[in-house]
């Protein structure tokens, strides 16, 4: 035999050699169908929402103003350019829709100034609320991969950088989303599980 045949037979050798010395043991899970079946999940996105419903409607109050003040500036606007109407009432009609003005332009900067500080603080309060529901279930599914001997965890909801699927094939096995997903659920208050029920009843 030639020197490279006999190195591919070792290297080949070696490759099939390898797995069974291995034994690594692979854990799966849908993250994305376990953060969104989670109970605190779904409660925390309420919670926001309602949250996100004062806001706007606090947005609304300064919109309001603000239209209001649009329209007295170009009824003012109007009126200072109306030759039916006195020199000393149209220089009246002037500075009041100069002080209009300086109204208007201080009401679009708190609208601005609202709508950026409100963007903040919804996009924050929901990043901290998604780092404490993941950090419970990384907990869960810590637990579980130790007690089912799994070398690691892999998730098949996420992408990889080309949007194509970190996980390509599977055939279900050492599927751990629905046990944790139970375990997770367990503890859901009965007051919210009637919430739920009162919910689907509406919608029939």
């Amino acid at each position: 035999m030639s020197i490279r045949g006999i190195v591919l037979g070792i290297a080949t050798a070696a490759l099939l050699a390898g797995p069974a010395c291995a034994q690594t043991k692979i854990g799966l899970i849908d993250l994305t169908k376990v953060f969104e079946g989670y109970y605190k999940t779904k409660a925390a996105k309420g919670l926001l929402r309602d949250q996100e419903d004062e806001l706007r409607k606090n947005e609304k109050v300064l919109l309001d103003q603000y239209q209001k003040s649009t329209d007295d500036y170009k009824k003012a606007f109007d009126d200072s350019n109306n030759q039916a109407i006195s020199a000393d009432e149209r220089e009246k009609k002037k500075k009041a829709a100069e002080s209009n003005l300086l109204e208007l332009k201080r009401l679009e900067e708190q609208l601005t100034q609202f709508k950026r500080s409100a963007d903040t603080t919804l996009n924050e309060r929901m990043l901290k609320m998604r780092e404490n529901i993941m950090e419970e279930i990384r907990a869960v599914v810590n637990a579980k991969a130790k007690s089912g001997g799994f070398s690691m965890v892999l998730d098949t909801s996420g992408e990889s950088f080309n949007r194509a699927p970190t996980v390509l094939y599977n055939n279900g096995e050492n599927d751990i989303t629905t046990s944790v997903l139970l375990q997770l659920n367990a503890s859901e208050p009965p007051s919210f599980k009637g919430d739920k029920k009162e919910e689907k009843g509406s919608l029939k």
